[in-house]
């Protein structure tokens, strides 16, 4: 705890490239995901290869997907970008099964309601089924965020910074206390985007304190009125 504190500048410092290097894929995998989620939904034969496909991307394990990207992309190996293309990838393949699930959750009566006043499946699916589909798919983006946390410390085996740094530091200078402090910094990290994430899906999703189910069709509808 005496060398983190000594040295809480450059720690910072080094949190902040690993959280850049974290949650920059997580964007990117939100990006392609939530469409891409949402068209597979309805289609079972292209959802389950598709669900095949990301299965087997999350297999690969990080350091190898870390080596094998700079070549194929025509990347130096030192560069960041190789991290934040692996984690974009391992990001998509997770989100890209929670989307639908998290669709699946909103109730049928929801639908056939927006439906009944007008609303066309554009519509009704922004304004309507992804809202009410937000509090499983928060929860997914906090697990997937934290996993990122956890991977970017990797990139440290491969020279890209983030506070892995302290990790191959301080086992090459046998510095425990260097050790120490990177684990301290990662789990605080971690949880704190976890917390801040939290909070923002209990913003974004106030029908839930309610407990009220019966609430969640007006409050869908509420989203635009008249039909589309």
């Amino acid at each position: 705890m005496r060398w983190l504190v000594d040295n809480f500048a450059y720690v910072r410092d080094l949190a902040a490239t690993h959280l850049y290097l974290a949650l920059v894929p997580l964007l990117v995998g939100l990006i392609v995901a939530v469409p891409l989620g949402a068209v597979i939904r309805r289609v079972p034969w292209l959802r389950r290869t598709t669900l095949t496909v990301a299965s087997l991307a999350f297999t690969i394990p990080s350091l190898a997907l870390f080596v094998t990207l700079p070549p194929l992309l025509g990347l130096s190996i030192l560069d960041p970008l190789n991290v934040v293309i692996a984690l974009s990838i391992y990001s998509t393949a997770l989100l890209v099964r929670a989307v639908p699930e998290a669709l699946d959750s909103v109730p049928a009566a929801v639908v056939d309601a927006a439906t009944a006043v007008g609303y066309a499946p554009a519509r009704r699916a922004l304004t309507v089924e992804l809202p009410l589909a937000l509090p499983v798919l928060i929860a997914n983006v906090r697990v997937v965020a934290v996993t990122n946390i956890s991977l970017v410390s990797v990139g440290s085996l491969i020279g890209v910074g983030g506070l892995g740094v302290l990790f191959t530091r301080g086992y090459q200078r046998d510095y425990p206390d260097q050790i120490l402090a990177g684990i301290i910094a990662i789990v605080a990290l971690a949880l704190l985007c976890d917390a801040l994430l939290y909070l923002a899906g209990r913003v974004l999703t106030p029908w839930t304190r309610t407990g009220r189910a019966r609430d969640e069709p007006a409050a869908a509808l509420r989203a635009g009125e008249g039909p589309a």
